[in-house]
């Protein structure tokens, strides 16, 4: 079996470049973490320990952990045949640990890319100087606006232009984001959406909770480009530090299972022959930490770590004929004489190395210097690794953790429930006394035998106990009451003790870790308020604040290194265009900006959601300004949407001032349109008095002129009349005249016809009456004659 050196400690960094380059360097580094870590001296098996005691709280932490020790404090002598328990442990931490793992879980941030380059920051301060340019001009730009209809204003509109300096701070903070961010804020989420890192959080956040450490590593290579892994802190190593962020390590690491095939794809320079002598080599024995403690031959322990170390950074400047400076890079071991014509300049910076090897023997399988390493553009001397760790609760190396908290006891309340089992398991029934000798002294009198049988049935059935307070020969009867019950709830009271025992050690748990009833899931007592609910459960979530925090400083860590990486993904064409295709859905002018990525410098910060406690108390501040209308619901929307509660206090307070400048402008303008309304409506009564007056004489005039033209026209159609009148009656008139002529034309026709019919008449009687003389005839009867001459002047005035 082969050890390395247990004595052998790190190799001197004081060395040229090219040495540290070495596998022989590398492998003195390997054997140095293996001694620290593996080793079996005095100190004992460093990592064994650990993974150990992380086994023991993952154990607890799901309700798993042995139960051998509950076994020898109840076993006598070790026997426990007499013993049937139910030996499954309470899993009284498991809920515990679900409710801070489940409280934690939630995505609570956003993800904010601050471009600190010279290049962007010369952008903001020329946008913030234009912007304070126009609140200096907005009384000219007002004007220039309602005179000619123009909007000159640098800003996105004249309305949108900040009143004061104050404004233009938070316009700056709130609204102002450069292109160039929005880029690599989406590149960020893009990446951490690809590695499904919100499970990876739930899976690092368990690990604070139960072993104390969580960690995650970033790395980079072609084939996937940036990749965010969990790491299992049971398998980690790391030099020594007292830094809860760990920060100041040189070195870290982490133990892989990595079978044969596996490891011959991964490392292809291995050849067959060192492949069949680490498969024969025996010390994996001693390296697998599985939970069952078996070996698998099968597989190799594999140690994959980084190193950190200096460099110097060797450039010689070269003076040109024209006065100019040209920087040469040279090897570290550049030394020249002095020379006019160059000179030397270093500086050291920081360099990593990537190693791996196989525990415990003596092969070396990597060590190279690490390619595309995570530098701070803002300290490039510095070097980020790949592995962040966090531990709040560490001391002096050694780790703390919630879980570890409660396994003492989570163990009192196991033995507790096991010897409630025992006390419940050996209760028994309450019974009856019966005395024998006090039923023989009772007759019933009925013939029948008062035997216990029937004294247990007439107790049972009636509740009634017949017996005699003195004996057959008169003595006192000491058997009087011949039944009596047994009272045997003695282990009511154990139960109950056990019970309380068991509420203790329960109420001690959340008073160690801070998880009340408030927010453990228990009823909350019935006489509490609901605002001392809530601050209880605030006064918990500030117990376990340090587990929250460091969750967000690993996620911070991982986001920087991820936004240091994505300038090496730009320099290959399809990384470069699996992110470009990653976030055109979302995002066009971002592509404009990908191919100069590599030009910024971004600090990158997580915008906290405000807890409960802090909404609340904001939200109360905003139903205030709503009830006394110093806000508008507007403006409560925007100010609920800001996660910096700072920034929503300031928008608060910048809300409610310009709300009060519009109430005094709008009060000013309702007192100016009011005396304008007044003044307005003055002039509309006089005016319309004029017009009234302008009316009534119009109107009167129209009358008159009415009246007139009634009367003109009452003339006009009297004449017309008369007119008409005299026409008809010059009508009449000529008609009358004309039947009178007529008339006197017909009279003296009829005259002269009857003077002519007289005349006729007489001359024929004459002639009759000489003819009736001639012949001397009768006398003539003129009667029928006269008859027939009026028949016939009769018929001369008939209708012609």
């Amino acid at each position: 079996m082969i050890y390395t050196n247990t004595r052998s400690s790190f190799p001197d960094q004081v060395v040229p470049q090219e040495e540290k380059m070495s596998l022989e360097y590398g492998l003195m580094v390997a054997r140095a973490i293996e001694g620290q870590w593996f080793s079996q001296g005095l100190g004992g098996d460093r990592y064994a320990f650990n993974y150990n005691i992380f086994h023991q709280r993952r154990l607890y932490a799901r309700g798993e952990q042995s139960i051998q020790k509950y076994k020898d404090e109840l076993s006598i002598n070790g026997d426990l045949s007499y013993l049937n328990l139910d030996w499954k442990p309470v899993p009284v931490i498991p809920k515990f640990v679900d409710i801070v793992v489940n409280g934690m879980s939630e995505k609570i941030y956003d993800v904010k890319a601050f471009s600190q380059d010279p290049a962007s920051q010369k952008l903001r301060t020329d946008y913030a100087t234009r912007i304070h340019k126009d609140i200096k001009t907005r009384a000219y730009m007002d004007k220039v606006q309602s005179a000619l209809g123009m909007d000159i204003a640098d800003a996105k509109g004249i309305d949108n232009v900040p009143v004061n300096e104050q404004e233009l701070e938070i316009h700056m903070q709130l609204d102002y984001k450069q292109s160039i961010e929005l880029a690599e804020e989406e590149l960020i989420s893009n990446t951490l959406s690809k590695n499904k890192y919100h499970l990876t959080r739930r899976r690092f956040i368990k690990d604070l909770v139960t072993l104390g450490i969580g960690a995650v590593k970033t790395s980079f290579n072609k084939a996937e480009g940036i990749v965010v892994d969990y790491v299992d802190p049971a398998n980690l190593v790391w030099s020594y530090t007292e830094d809860p962020n760990f920060e100041d390590i040189y070195y870290v690491g982490e133990v892989k299972s990595i079978s044969i095939p596996e490891l011959k794809k991964e490392f292809p320079q291995l050849t067959n022959k060192e492949l069949e002598e680490i498969q024969k080599f025996p010390g994996n024995t001693n390296y697998v930490r599985n939970w069952e403690g078996q070996n698998n031959n099968n597989t190799v322990q594999v140690l994959y770590f980084e190193y950190k170390t200096y460099a110097d950074q060797v450039f010689k400047i070269k003076y040109t004929d024209q006065g100019l400076e040209k920087a040469i890079e040279k090897p570290d071991f550049f030394n020249p004489p002095p020379n006019d014509n160059f000179k030397r300049v270093s500086r050291s910076i920081e360099v990593l190395y990537h190693g791996a090897k196989i525990l415990g023997h003596p092969i070396m399988l990597q060590w190279e210097v690490a390619e595309n390493m995570t530098r701070p553009f803002s300290n490039t001397s510095k070097v980020n690794m790949n592995y962040q760790l966090c531990a709040p609760s560490m001391y002096k190396g050694r780790i703390e953790s919630l879980v570890e908290r409660m396994i003492g006891f989570a163990d009192m309340i196991q033995l507790t429930s096991l010897k409630l089992q025992q006390v419940l398991s050996r209760t028994v029934p309450d019974g009856v006394f019966l005395d024998v000798d006090g039923l023989a002294e009772v007759d019933l009198g009925n013939g029948t035998n008062y035997n216990p049988q029937e004294a247990l049935n007439m107790y049972f059935q009636t509740g009634s106990i017949v017996g005699r307070s003195m004996t057959q020969d008169g003595d006192l009867n000491h058997g009087k009451v011949p039944i009596q019950e047994l009272n045997s709830s003695s282990g009511q009271s154990k139960i109950q003790a056990l019970i309380t025992t068991y509420q203790y050690y329960l109420q001690m748990i959340r008073d160690v870790t801070g998880l009340n009833e408030a927010r453990d899931g228990s009823m909350p007592n019935e006489d509490s308020l609901v605002g001392l609910q809530k601050l209880a459960a605030a006064a918990s979530n500030t117990a376990t604040k340090h587990i929250l925090q460091a969750s967000l400083y690993l996620t911070l860590r991982a986001c920087e290194n991820i936004s240091l990486r994505v300038a090496d993904c730009i320099q290959f064409d399809l990384l470069r265009e699996s992110l470009i295709n990653s976030i055109s859905l979302f995002n066009v002018k971002t592509l404009e900006e990908i191919h100069n990525l590599h030009l910024y410098d971004f600090g990158i910060y997580l915008e906290i959601e405000p807890d409960e406690e802090e909404k609340a108390l904001l939200e109360q501040n905003i139903q205030m300004a709503l009830q006394t209308q110093t806000i508008n619901l507007e403006d409560a929307i925007d100010i609920r949407e800001i996660k910096n509660l700072m920034l929503a206090n300031q928008l608060l307070k910048l809300k409610r001032k310009k709300k009060a400048d519009q109430d005094r402008v709008n009060q000013q303008q309702m007192i100016k349109a009011q005396a304008d309304a007044n003044a307005e409506a003055a002039e509309r009564a006089a005016m319309a008095e004029v017009q009234k007056n302008q009316a009534i004489a119009e109107t009167t005039l129209q009358i008159e002129q009415g009246k007139g033209q009634i009367v003109i026209q009452k003339l006009q159609t009297e004449g017309e009349i008369k007119k008409q009148l005299m026409e008809i009656q010059f009508g009449y008139d000529q008609q009358l005249k004309q039947m009178e002529v007529q008339q006197a034309q017909v009279k003296e026709k009829e005259i002269e016809d009857r003077k002519d019919k007289r005349t006729e008449l007489q001359a024929s009687q004459q002639s009759k009456m000489i003819q009736q003389r001639q012949t001397d005839g009768p006398p003539v009867n003129f009667g029928g004659d006269d008859e027939v001459g009026f028949g016939e002047m009769m018929q001369s005035f008939a209708p012609q």
